[in-house]
């Protein structure tokens, strides 16, 4: 019984991984760059992201969204409002997106018309990790608010990224958590990676964050 969970399980990862490169290789043919933003409800990945966009439109830059949650399109209607070509996924009962769902968004958004595609995954820090979607690099966010220990707690998704961001700083004092041990633990899992100091809602840390994007 346990031998055919395992042989199904990788067929699910294997054909995942199969999309997820198609979804990739779409993307560049387009000359479209994305970016998997994965991290906790709260954390500020939305915000982040308006943010970002606002200032990538500033220098010429066009950006997309993916919008991805359980349920509701409360994240895709604020994308919208922010002038933004997206598309919402609700997953129902499944905690993460997977290649399948992203490639379908895909055909839904005007790839000609995008530089730099968000795909904002479902708010948590476990099933996502599993999944490629095809994007060029995977942001991990915390938040200061979610405690100091939250790299600790969550290896392998840090492990895995591509740089990650610890948002919500001007907090931290708040919650006695130092960003600095934070960080630390971070280089611990990922030491050739960086992650980012923000506070996105004031505009704090988002110049240098956005050179990694462009």
């Amino acid at each position: 019984m346990h031998k055919i969970d395992i042989l199904m399980e990788k067929d699910i990862m294997e054909a995942n991984r199969r999309i997820a490169e198609e979804n990739r290789k779409m993307l560049a043919d387009h000359n479209v760059r994305a970016f998997d933003i994965l991290g906790s409800i709260g954390s500020g990945k939305t915000t982040l992201i308006e943010k970002l966009s606002i200032m990538l439109r500033e220098k010429g830059i066009r950006s997309g969204a993916i919008a991805g949650d359980v349920a509701g399109d409360d994240d895709y209607r604020r994308f919208k409002q922010n002038d933004m070509p997206a598309v919402n996924i609700n997953t129902g009962k499944e905690c993460h997106l997977d290649a399948h769902l992203v490639e379908h968004a895909i055909e839904k958004l005007p790839l000609d018309d995008i530089d730099i595609l968000f795909i904002e995954n479902v708010g948590n820090l476990v099933c996502p990790g599993d999944f490629l979607l095809g994007s060029e690099k995977r942001i991990v966010v915390i938040s200061a608010t979610e405690g100091e220990d939250m790299v600790r707690k969550h290896p392998l998704i840090f492990a895995n990224c591509d740089f990650a961001v610890l948002n919500k700083i001007d907090l931290a004092g708040y919650m006695d958590v130092n960003p600095k041990n934070v960080v630390e633990d971070f280089r611990k899992i990922n030491p050739h990676k960086k992650m980012f100091l923000t506070d996105a809602k004031h505009g704090e840390g988002l110049k240098e964050l956005m050179k990694e994007l462009i």
